[in-house]
């Protein structure tokens, strides 16, 4: 796939994230009562709690994928025979 293509897929998917956490801000400030920041603070605010988000799913997802490894090399790599 042209590099182009995945920068353009990648900062598509990144401004939905961006979209739906800006979303939820506002309507977290409505139900408070508190009032909406501005759209560029608003803007600032989702696109640090999108990148916090990818964050601990990038950690987590990798102590996952660290004990699957774990299980997996102690079973030598064999499937049971149990079948």
């Amino acid at each position: 796939m042209d590099e182009g293509i995945k920068k353009g897929i990648r900062r598509l998917a990144e401004d939905a994230e961006a979209g739906i956490a800006r979303s939820i801000l506002r309507w977290k400030y409505n139900k408070e009562g508190a009032p909406v920041p501005g759209d560029d603070d608003l803007n600032i605010e989702s696109r640090r709690i999108v990148d916090r988000a990818r964050g601990i799913i990038s950690r987590r997802g990798m102590n996952i994928l660290n004990e699957f490894k774990k299980v997996y090399g102690k079973s030598g790599g064999k499937e049971d025979s149990d079948k």
